[in-house]
């Protein structure tokens, strides 16, 4: 669970990039940073009906989109339920081992990409993701 200051920090991303801290998006935020685990764009439209009954589907989805742009929240697909959001956690960098029978993502704190290539010195990495999809303990 994310405390208010960070949460205060993401909407100070959005801000600074330009974009207005509506009351929709704080909502759709809070929803997204109330939840543990991954949401489909569905279940958070279904949650912003609640308080936004006009809100439409394209705008929640819109707004995902432009959260995921920013690195607030991170996008994640799985083959039986597609595609799915959860909070980011931008107090440092790793990936994920990700579960296809409950869904948990679990982080993997030291990153492969180190390990595995040697870039030229010239070349610099803007973004790069690494998941691992399989069945946790439990799930096996």
């Amino acid at each position: 669970m994310l405390s208010n200051n960070q949460i205060n920090e993401m909407l100070e991303v959005m801000s600074r990039n330009g974009y207005r801290i509506t009351e929709q998006r704080q909502t759709l935020l809070a929803i997204v940073i109330a939840h543990e685990g991954c949401m489909s764009p569905k279940d958070i439209y279904v949650r912003m009906i609640e308080k936004f009954p006009g809100v439409s589907f394209d705008t929640v989805y819109r707004n995902l989109r432009i959260l995921k742009q920013l690195g607030l929240v991170e996008q994640f697909y799985f083959m039986d339920s597609g595609l799915k959001f959860k909070a980011s956690c931008n107090s440092h960098h790793y990936h994920h081992l990700i579960c296809q029978g409950c869904e948990s993502i679990v982080p993997i704190e030291n990153c492969p990409l180190e390990r595995l290539i040697h870039l030229p010195e010239n070349y610099k990495i803007l973004y790069h993701r690494f998941e691992i999809y399989g069945l946790c303990e439990q799930c096996q």
